[in-house]
């Protein structure tokens, strides 16, 4: 388990968009982005609202990358781990009130993707880029 640091997450909310890469159990690369998305200290999660490719990707390939960047927040960073797919747990239900507060009607929320955090890297240009942060 690696833990993101207060000042990741503060970048990561800053960010608002998240890139999720996933790949078919024969290697068929994906990369979706997604807006809906909630970070708690191991795991970040993403509700499923309108995933088909992703979802079945999950399922037969739980290895995905999440890439996080903007201009804005001056740093790019690479998550790696693995996802599992929730649903009618309390964190489901928290983004369900999360996403209907902010748009009601808009967002299903028909599952929650939970990926436990592996690995961090940065991925800015420079000497230290692709170096692992966690």
């Amino acid at each position: 388990m690696v833990l993101i640091t207060p000042d990741l997450k503060e970048k990561m909310t800053k960010a608002g968009i998240f890139h999720l890469a996933t790949a078919s159990k024969s290697g068929v690369p994906n990369v979706a982005p997604m807006g809906a998305v909630m970070v708690e200290d191991d795991k970040i999660l993403i509700a499923n609202n309108f995933m088909n490719k992703t979802m079945k990707n999950i399922l037969e390939n739980p290895q995905v990358s999440v890439l996080v960047w903007t201009r804005e927040i001056g740093d790019c960073i690479q998550f790696k781990g693995t996802a599992e797919i929730m649903k009618d747990t309390p964190e489901h239900k928290k983004m369900r009130d999360m996403l209907e507060a902010k748009k009601p009607g808009a967002y299903p929320c028909k599952d929650l993707v939970v990926i436990t955090v592996k690995e961090i890297f940065t991925c800015v240009p420079g000497a230290n880029a692709g170096g692992k942060i966690a």
